[in-house]
């Protein structure tokens, strides 16, 4: 189902505010705004109206890491693959996402800029694109992950300043803090109002002191491509993670799916970081609401060969996971049920805290009147019944 009508009327439903949990709860919405949030049911002549059924009415999913998902990977070079994934993840209850780059040729960057302004134009009944995250190529090579070696190098000014010049889409970019020219790097973004995360890092507490002041404040996908406590010609130091819980103005981001991090680690970083400062994410690759077997990560022509089973995305020789095959839903409820995380808590480290981070969170990431129409009806075990994207209904 794909509405169009610019008046909906959704009733009968838990609605979750930043505020509160409104048991019989009525929203309002038109010409894709929310325009009321009220206790019990009220007039709004023409409009749709959705029975909520007494499930959850929630702020819709933002995923602000995803490589793709139902077959498809933002690297693909196409339209239909930025399409066909934001199609799969809004059927999860993803509303918003970041389409995000892996390190590769700096042609098939600058191609994939190109066609994700293309997407963006004819994406109707897909999650919103919010702009793109980069993710390399300024990486430390010993914390490369499934990144293609090939490609990875220190940040040069005259490079990224020429790729910055290709697209004004990007909203983040992920490098190691600790490479030569990396301080210089984040400064740059920060003038150009894009997000330096911290990633695939071998950085000291030190150097990530040092970026903090450079401008870095997010970390990507905390525990993984990250350094640990670390010796150095005998002497012990602190890295990126313990890094996450020892200045609170760092926000991370974690892959929830139960096997990037265990429910002892779920806990951990809850505890320490709280819903504020932790985004949900999917770090999907294309396998996301696939079976298992044999796939693709990266683009069809020039990717790299994985293997998903056991609900994750592993390099064939299973040396290392090549990414998640999780979906937001998922992400809520393993946060509820293997961290013990209370519903709005997990709720909001999916909607206002990834909003906030993204600094959009002045028109997405809640249900406020003002706010666009971005909303999901869901049961007591996150199944995704309604998603409502701009006040249409996708599904």
């Amino acid at each position: 189902m794909n509405s169009k009508n610019k008046r909906l009327k959704i009733i009968n439903g838990r609605v979750i505010t930043p505020f509160r949990l409104i048991e019989n709860g009525t929203i309002l919405i038109d010409d894709g705004k929310i325009v009321c949030i009220c206790d019990g049911d009220i007039d709004y002549p023409g409009a749709q109206d959705i029975d909520a059924k007494n499930n959850y009415i929630s702020p819709g999913f933002i995923d602000i890491h995803t490589h793709g998902g139902g077959g498809y990977d933002f690297m693909d070079g196409t339209a239909e693959a930025f399409l066909g994934a934001a199609k799969m993840h809004a059927l999860h209850g993803t509303t918003a996402l970041v389409p995000t780059t892996l390190t590769s040729e700096i042609d098939d960057l600058l191609n994939t800029f190109s066609v994700y302004k293309q997407a963006k134009k004819e994406n109707t009944e897909g999650a919103q694109f919010l702009g793109l995250h980069l993710e390399g190529p300024y990486f430390s090579m010993s914390q490369k992950g499934a990144q293609d070696p090939r490609y990875i190098r220190p940040p040069k000014k005259e490079e990224y300043e020429a790729i910055l010049s290709h697209s004004d889409d990007i909203i983040r970019w992920s490098a190691a803090p600790e490479l030569e020219g990396a301080a210089e790097f984040g400064r740059e973004m920060v003038k150009k109002g894009i997000l330096p995360a911290i990633g695939h890092t071998d950085a000291t507490s030190d150097e990530v002191a040092e970026a903090l002041e450079n401008g870095y404040t997010h970390l990507t996908h905390l525990y993984s491509g990250m350094s640990g406590v670390m010796r150095r010609n005998a002497f012990r130091y602190a890295g990126v993670i313990e890094s996450a819980f020892l200045y609170d103005q760092l926000t991370v981001e974690i892959i929830a799916d139960g096997i990037h991090l265990p429910p002892s680690l779920l806990q951990l970083i809850y505890k320490q970081k709280g819903p504020s400062r932790i985004a949900l994410i999917t770090d999907s690759m294309r396998g996301a609401g696939m079976g298992s077997g044999e796939s693709i990560l990266g683009g069809l022509k020039d990717g790299m060969k994985v293997i998903i089973e056991d609900g994750v995305a592993k390099l064939l020789d299973r040396s290392a996971f090549a990414g998640s095959v999780a979906t937001t839903d998922l992400l809520v409820r393993n946060m509820i049920h293997l961290a013990g995380v209370p519903l709005l808590h997990a709720i909001q480290m999916m909607t206002i805290t990834p909003a906030q981070i993204c600094r959009i969170d002045d028109r997405k990431g809640s249900l406020t009147i003002g706010k666009d129409a971005d909303v999901i009806i869901f049961d007591d075990n996150i199944q995704i019944k309604t998603t409502i994207i701009n006040g249409r209904v996708i599904s």
